[in-house]
């Protein structure tokens, strides 16, 4: 029962971290959701549109497609930092239930989580400097 105790104390952070991970998750997809969306909206809208509104629309679509990926890299990054602390707490409960030393391989995998949440948010906010760049060509006449 003691055992059982120190597991719950123990994982209690990769489980928050799980949590706040998993609601980062949501806004990169509803990201991810929106660039996917406008950039098809901006290829059906500009069939019809003369050579130079075309051209416009294709630097727009290009950065959308861009942004795409690095929200898919992100998003993936941050599902990793997921599996790893969800590896980290099946090791701590093993540590636990069979009396096994694993403090190097928990402190492993949880270095490898932080590493690819640091990543994964690194890439969040290049996207989020992405979209400022798209917004600034779109305005450009009125800045």
């Amino acid at each position: 029962m003691n055992q059982l105790i120190q597991f719950l104390q123990i994982s209690l952070a990769p489980v928050t971290l799980i949590s706040g991970v998993g609601l980062l998750l949501l806004s990169m997809t509803n990201r991810f959701a929106r660039t996917t969306d406008r950039a098809r909206v901006l290829v059906k809208d500009t069939r019809d549109d003369s050579d130079f509104e075309r051209k416009q629309a294709a630097v727009q679509i290009k950065i959308l497609y861009r942004r795409s990926r690095i929200l898919l890299v992100s998003i993936s990054l941050a599902l990793s930092s997921i599996f790893l602390v969800s590896t980290l707490i099946v090791s701590l409960f093993a540590s636990a239930i069979f009396n096994l030393d694993l403090h190097l391989w928990g402190g492993a995998l949880f270095a490898l989580s932080l590493g690819a949440l640091l990543l994964s948010l690194s890439l969040f906010i290049y996207d989020m400097t992405l979209s400022l760049s798209a917004l600034r060509l779109e305005l450009k006449d009125y800045l």
